[in-house]
């Protein structure tokens, strides 16, 4: 019986002073690194058939571009280009790749230097396979993630409508506290850990990069348990974060209330990681050890309709796109959080003014034995890893964001409904989290019977 084996790499891939720093619709150049970024690869084995999952500090890498790094790395190294995966953890205080802002020399040298270095982290990886045994566990993180999306008391939805907002109703969903976990015990070499959490990582604000929780989670979990490397996939977050709009004296601690009404800082994120951190160590050493006797790949491409504008509204698109690219947000009549609401929407229409009326989208399920990381290539809402993890077949499935790509939102329907950033600025038709469910489900469960 084929044995499995596991590798792990990482590499520095923090970027130059003055390039674009992502997340935001507003330009911020970076002038210091609070910490470094990294590029994690986890490679696995089985009779003959190799993968490499890599996760980046970035905000999100769109399709086009990471199809460009999986191929550099594919071929640089000797494996299917399909059975490379890219995902990033969704800093929002990393360099801006994906044209949130405009794109210069800086950012195109960056991308070059990311490619290289991704390749080079999939050959170490690929180096340093080794005889594995596979566990799994779920932890639990409370208390860090709370849905950004509240009903107010003029009847409107709004997303990050500040903390202690007096005209706050109540929030619009539930959030996910399950921590995945996956262990690979490695004969004479360090364990890997694999972790899976949805939550966005945009805790520290500013123009200093830092790789957010995500990477206090790296650096927590590896000093508190020897011998360890630890890699993160975020998971379902596109609808939470981390703000507690009504906190609880302490909550507060170390944080500032920023531009758009966001309570961040960057000693909550240190604070987020060492809770996940936590969540981790919970199951570490219970996990459940199984056998892995398979290991596939199962790639999807659907095509999903776009969110295309309605005649009628492209003039106030055009008029506050204007504006804010002029730097006269203050002439748009909106504050905080609604402003980067209609500012992404305005950008969203004049983007599809002219189509494409679908998108092609790529879904792909990595089957671990009965373990199974399924990759969306943009940001899907909480309901939708809610349902996916229920997918009949699977031990555990572990969904994966900005997997293979950053293509937008994917709120639910009711999100289309009511309104909120996420349905407004997705570049998707209200529909998008119900079929990615239907479609994700359908891949999993025909998987489960192969």
């Amino acid at each position: 019986m084929a044995q499995l084996k596991t590798g792990f790499a990482r590499v520095n891939i923090t970027p130059p002073m003055g390039i674009n720093v992502a997340g935001y619709y507003a330009v911020r150049l970076a002038d210091g690194v609070l910490d470094e970024l990294e590029a994690d690869v986890l490679a696995i084995e089985l009779d003959g058939t190799r993968v490499a999952l890599i996760s980046v500090d970035n905000c999100g890498i769109p399709q086009e571009k990471s199809d460009a790094i999986r191929k550099a790395a594919a071929e640089k190294n000797g494996i299917p280009f399909e059975n490379v995966f890219l995902a990033s953890t969704h800093t929002h205080t990393g360099p801006d790749i994906a044209g949130f802002t405009p794109i210069g020399a800086i950012e195109d040298d960056y991308l070059a230097f990311l490619t290289v270095r991704v390749s080079d982290a999939v050959g170490f990886a690929l180096a340093d396979l080794k005889h594995s045994k596979m566990g799994w566990g779920v932890g639990m993180a409370p208390n860090i993630s709370f849905v950004r999306r509240f009903r107010m008391k003029d009847g409107s939805i709004q997303t990050n409508p500040g903390v202690n907002n007096p005209d706050i109703v109540a929030p619009i969903g539930e959030v996910d506290e399950r921590v995945n976990v996956l262990r690979f015990d490695r004969e004479g070499a360090d364990t890997i850990v694999l972790v899976n959490f949805g939550d966005h990582p945009d805790v520290v604000g500013g123009c200093k990069i830092s790789a957010d929780w995500p990477g206090f989670l790296r650096r927590s979990f590896e000093k508190a348990i020897d011998d360890t490397k630890c890699i993160f996939f975020n998971g379902a977050q596109g609808d939470v974060n981390h703000v507690k709009v009504h906190p609880n004296p302490g909550d507060f601690n170390d944080m500032f209330n920023d531009f758009d009404d966001v309570s961040r800082g960057y000693g909550h994120a240190r604070y987020m990681g060492r809770v996940v951190a936590g969540a981790v160590m919970q199951v570490y050493d219970k996990v459940n050890y199984i056998d892995v006797p398979t290991l596939g790949v199962l790639q999807k491409t659907v095509q999903v309709p776009s969110n295309r504008p309605a005649p009628e509204d492209l003039p106030k698109a055009r008029e506050y796109e204007a504006l804010h690219q002029a730097g006269r947000d203050d002439e748009i009549p909106f504050r905080g959080m609604m402003l980067t609401t209609v500012v992404a929407e305005a950008e969203r229409m004049l983007r599809l003014e002219n189509g494409p009326d679908a998108f092609p989208m790529q879904l792909t399920v990595i089957s671990i034995g009965p373990i199974a990381p399924l990759r969306v290539p943009g940001e899907p809402v909480t309901g939708i890893g809610r349902a996916l993890k229920e997918a009949n077949g699977w031990t555990l499935v572990l969904p994966v964001c900005l997997a293979n790509g950053s293509e937008g939102y994917f709120p639910m329907q009711e999100a289309y409904d009511e309104g909120g950033y996420e349905a407004r600025s997705s570049p998707f038709r209200a529909g998008v989290a119900e079929f990615i469910i239907k479609e994700g489900t359908e891949m999993l469960e025909s998987e489960a019977k192969a």
